[in-house]
């Protein structure tokens, strides 16, 4: 784990060096962990009901404790541990390492602004990388695979709203716009809400060449590009409209997973999550 203050914030940088031996035990650890506890237990019905977990990394590419994260983030995404569950996973690359070396290309302030407010609602002293938040409320680090199992087990466990993606599209241009329709069930939700989306990269990599990680070709899945509010869930109520997102350049319009979410303000809990790859 490897903590850093936000700039000018005159806090001194702290940071955990871990082997990198050490480190790639610890994602095999924290997997086996999940499927140990999974075995024997019947995987869900492909008609029954599964419950969205959405589970965002903050990472970094300036970083050397997060390229383990970064796979196991991949291995959740692939092997889907829990069952009953659907992990939504979201790879966000904050930009206050961008300045020790290596400027990580997928790095945005937006996602660091979004970590900050996870530390005040969490409680915590600073931001950290790499740090995995889950459904708003829980987070754990990369050196305790017991938390990490706890707590994706319990999330699994917890009733969602139903959120709906339909006809997603990206209409190629200059800019190219993401086209959809949200719709949220929301008849049982006691509280207002706000309704996101992510525009993600499905996969990403990087070769570095500079900086803790440098000579290492990185790769990443779900690399958020675009985060949006949208609207707003109002408690008791339905949410339903169309979508048309202006997409920053670049974006590899064959290579793009699309996230709806709904999370109480704080940032708080999130309710409802739901995800669509684009196939164009």
């Amino acid at each position: 784990m490897s903590t850093l203050p936000n700039r000018g914030s005159g806090v001194t940088r702290m940071s955990v060096a871990i082997n990198s031996n050490i480190r790639r035990i610890l994602v095999v650890i924290a997997f086996a962990c999940l499927a140990t506890v999974m075995k024997g237990q019947s995987p869900a019905v492909a008609d029954t009901p599964v419950t969205p977990i959405l589970v965002e990394l903050f990472t970094s590419e300036g970083c050397s404790s997060c390229p383990p994260a970064d796979t196991f983030l991949q291995q959740l995404d692939d092997f889907q541990p829990v069952p009953g569950a659907r992990l939504i996973v979201l790879s966000e690359h904050v930009d206050y390492w961008d300045h020790d070396g290596w400027k990580d290309p997928y790095s945005s302030a937006a996602f660091t602004e979004r970590q900050q407010e996870y530390v005040r609602e969490l409680g915590l002293q600073t931001a950290f990388t790499p740090q995995f938040v889950v459904d708003g409320t829980k987070q754990f680090g990369m050196d305790n695979s017991k938390q990490a199992n706890d707590t994706l087990l319990k999330a699994g466990s917890e009733t969602m709203v139903p959120v709906r993606i339909e006809s997603a599209a990206i209409e190629s241009g200059s800019p190219s716009v993401l086209r959809a329709h949200i719709d949220v069930d929301g008849t049982s939700e006691k509280h207002n809400a706000d309704v996101f989306v992510a525009v993600a990269l499905n996969q990403a990599e990087s070769d570095v060449l500079r900086g803790e990680n440098r000579g290492r070709r990185l790769t990443y899945v779900a690399v958020v590009q675009e985060l949006k509010r949208i609207g707003k869930l109002e408690k008791g109520k339905h949410f339903s409209q169309d979508l048309n997102l202006k997409l920053n350049p670049g974006i590899a319009l064959t290579n793009c997973r699309i996230i709806a979410f709904v999370q109480e303000s704080g940032p708080g809990r999130v309710v409802g999550a739901a995800l669509q790859k684009i196939a164009n």
